[in-house]
């Protein structure tokens, strides 16, 4: 792990009132260094050195603080990706677009979207809402094409 992102997220875990354990620093560098959300089986098989039951703490503390979300892939497999700077603990800012791609399985939080506002009819309040789409990523796309 580089030193500068070491760093920064040693910045992220004091700014949310978290130790700075070993294992949270290399579950952030995992986390933040993937361009897809990963799910917690995904993480146990890379991260050999942390234990199940720790890294199942490491993620709830990361969700409950705003740092990671949440997003279901289409078997219903809860995959963890780095929230942006706007969430907070325990209110997420994630409604973005979550790509499924059904070739490969990936699940892409797609952040830059544009999306419109959502309104609601009356008489009901939203504390949040998820928004999927499923496909072919760029990779898989390109691949069916030649």
């Amino acid at each position: 792990m580089a030193l500068s992102h070491k760093n920064n997220f040693e910045v992220l875990l004091e700014k949310h009132h978290l130790k700075k354990t070993g294992p949270r620093l290399k579950v952030l560098s995992m986390l933040s260094a993937k361009n897809v959300a990963t799910s917690q089986p995904d993480l146990e098989g890379v991260m050999s050195d942390i234990d199940r039951v720790t890294l199942y703490r490491i993620l709830s503390a990361f969700e409950e603080k705003g740092i990671i979300h949440k997003v279901f892939d289409l078997n219903g497999t809860a995959n963890y990706a780095m929230c942006s700077s706007d969430c907070e603990e325990n209110h997420h800012h994630d409604e973005h677009l979550h790509f499924n791609c059904t070739a490969c399985k990936n699940v892409y939080c797609l952040d830059d979207l544009n999306l419109p506002p959502i309104k609601l009819p009356a008489g009901f309040k939203s504390e949040g809402f998820t928004l999927y789409a499923s496909g072919l990523c760029p990779k898989c796309n390109k691949a069916i094409e030649k």
